[in-house]
């Protein structure tokens, strides 16, 4: 098991983590959560032993294997497939002597090895990891050095996951994902079999990924039992039980305060007065909930949204050497709230640049309205910053005619105030550039908002915030991300961008996973019939669909009654955990010592011992659940 035992991490002179403890075992999938500056990476480098302890011990079986991203990927000539299988170094140690090794004693010894490490079915896994995550077929040989940054990620996450392990470290892995490939790696980490840490600021993945969180607050490691919601849920709950614990603790010390201040000087009292500073002196003092400050900002509403903002009317899409999109038709009205869904490649950003005017249509006719104002947010739009330029600066050059306080004033509302608007950008981290780009995008007050992966560099605060400003932002908005949360809070309808063209999806982002894990199993047969050695079949696309249908049918039928289940084990762990909370706020009061009876006392300890055992019970029966439903996906 991971044993981390009071330790104490401190970066330069601020302290990050103060005797901390942690215990997880094999089979743990665990969450790891809390604000920007909190230790979480520090944490996963101190367990990798790349970081150095101030205090305490972290210890884990000699025999572990630990695997984690590597964050830089050199531009290497390497194969990506060979660049993945380098992830398993015995096995690739070993097919390199095999390549080279001519002593037939040693030959037959290395079949024996190979066999051992599974080396005949590497190159497949391999392949799987890559198709997996978003890689086609025909790339599988290029040289990573063929490959942009955000690939040469996937590339370094499918390289950790063939190497095997009994303990992965995984740090914002969904970055660079799409939701293809987020879904994809869903199902990969519930058949891993070792201890998984996982830190993400992915609210969706997270509750579908691990089985309990880690939180890290006021320099503690807080484990709780199930899901990202269900911490979210218990967290709120303790965090009013210890507000209400705090405020009545005050009340009695006031009154204690105030009992030995009138008596300490009368001969007659002072006893009793020094027996209340005694009380006072020996009680544990409940620690107070500080007031957050929560990120939040807000898009003002445009000054005017025509009915019809757009129309594409029969245009193709795409770039002078490929046709990405063909034929599209579609209307975008005033206070239209739309998501695109799509495949990796289908062509989602290719639309959304279409609609921008950042490329033009290769045919067809684009009609806008002579009211559309368009707010633009690329994918990569925080290269487009400049680095030596302050948030101020960007905004003088956005508005030259504007007064500095109302520049000013703006950037306020985006958490950018007194110094802060001032500072050089290219000190600010992913997420506050982020912020940046919206605020310089929104300040026209746009009708159409074109938002594409906004929320990859966001922690889970700010993608809170940026969620509560769309849900009330008043004019149009066209989505692509692969935060789920985001897409059901902000989006009304679906788009899906598929096979080249455009259409209405009637689903919902439950129905379009299912249907995303039916177009990855066809693709994965496709890729089995052609084959060497394997005759290729050839199946009619419409009999395919309706196969396709039935199928998502029957798991659907399948995971029916267990998802009911599940429901009804939530509940219930909801229910006993206000319960413990309430026993642990009533044995935390020190009032109780002062008015109840022994057995008062008794009774309450024995509630609290009986509910944290039928909690767990609870949560255990849940997790089997959860992983009975990923066994039918």
């Amino acid at each position: 098991m991971l044993s981390i035992q009071s330790l104490t991490l401190r970066r330069g002179a601020k302290v990050l983590l103060e005797n901390a403890t942690l215990t997880a075992h094999v089979g743990d999938r665990i969450g790891l959560v809390g604000n920007n500056g909190t230790g979480k990476s520090s944490l996963l480098a101190a367990i990798r032993g790349e970081a150095p302890l101030d205090a305490g011990s972290i210890e884990l079986p000699k025999s572990w294997r630990l695997v984690s991203v590597a964050q830089e990927t050199p531009g290497l000539p390497d194969a990506a497939v060979d660049f993945v299988l380098q992830g398993d170094h015995r096995l690739w140690s070993l097919l390199h002597e095999s390549a080279v090794c001519t002593d037939e004693t040693r030959i037959a010894s290395l079949q024996v090895e190979l066999q051992d490490v599974d080396a005949y079915t590497a190159r497949s896994r391999a392949e799987r990891l890559l198709a997996g995550l978003g890689f086609k077929q025909g790339e599988l040989d290029q040289p990573v050095a063929s490959f942009s940054g955000g690939w040469r990620m996937r590339l370094n996450l499918a390289r950790a996951l063939m190497a095997p392990s009994e303990m992965l470290l995984l740090d914002e892995p969904t970055n660079h994902l799409d939701l293809d490939a987020i879904v994809w790696l869903e199902r990969w980490l519930g058949q891993y079999t070792g201890l998984a840490i996982i830190i993400s600021h992915d609210r969706e993945f997270l509750d579908a990924s691990v089985k309990s969180i880690v939180h890290i607050e006021q320099g503690r490691l807080n484990r709780y039992g199930g899901t990202y919601s269900m911490f979210e849920a218990a967290r709120a709950e303790r965090l009013s039980q210890q507000q209400a614990s705090f405020a009545r603790q005050q009340q009695h010390v006031a009154k204690l305060e105030r009992f030995v201040e009138r008596f300490k000087a009368k001969a007659s009292k002072a006893k009793q007065a020094q027996s209340r500073v005694k009380m006072l002196e020996r009680m544990e003092r409940i620690a107070p909930v500080l007031a957050a400050n929560p990120v939040a900002f807000e898009f003002e509403s445009p000054e005017r949204t025509p009915d019809i903002l757009l129309e594409l009317d029969g245009v193709n899409c795409g770039y002078p050497d490929k046709t990405v999109l063909s034929e599209v038709r579609l209307v975008v009205r005033g206070g239209a709230r739309i998501g695109l869904l799509g495949l990796n490649g289908a062509g989602k950003s290719t639309l959304i640049k279409t609609i921008a005017q950042e490329i033009a249509p290769l045919s067809g006719e684009y009609h806008p309205s002579k009211w559309l104002q368009i707010g633009y947010f690329a994918q990569h739009q925080l290269d487009m910053l400049d680095a030596e330029g302050s948030p101020l600066s960007h905004m003088r050059r956005l508005d030259p005619q504007a007064r500095e306080q109302v520049l000013r004033d703006h950037l306020g509302t985006f958490h950018f105030r007194g110094d802060m608007a001032l500072a050089t950008v290219g000190a600010f981290s992913g997420g506050e550039k982020a912020r940046l780009a919206l605020a310089l995008i929104v300040y026209r007050r746009p009708n159409l908002l074109l938002l594409d992966e906004p929320t990859n560099h966001l922690d889970l605060e700010t993608r809170e915030a940026l969620t509560a400003a769309l849900a009330e932002y008043e004019g149009t908005l066209i989505l692509v991300s692969h935060d789920r949360h985001l897409l059901r809070a902000t989006a009304d309808e679906l788009w899906l961008v598929d096979n080249g063209q455009v259409t209405a999806y009637e689903g919902d982002l439950d129905e379009y996973r299912s249907w995303l894990s039916s177009e990855r199993k066809q693709a994965d047969d496709r890729s089995a019939a052609t084959s060497p050695g394997l005759a290729a079949v050839r199946v009619d696309p419409r009999e395919e669909r309706r196969l396709a249908a039935q199928e998502r049918a029957r798991l659907a039928e399948l995971r029916k009654p267990l998802a009911s289940r599940a429901i009804r084990l939530e509940r219930k762990m909801a229910e006993m955990q206000l319960r413990l909370n309430e026993l642990n706020a009533k044995l935390a009061d020190p009032v109780l010592y002062e008015t109840a009876d022994g057995s008062a006392i008794a009774q309450l300890t024995q509630d609290q011992a009986f509910t944290a055992r039928e909690l767990e019970q609870i949560e255990l029966e849940w997790l089997q659940v959860q992983t009975d439903m990923e066994a039918i996906q």
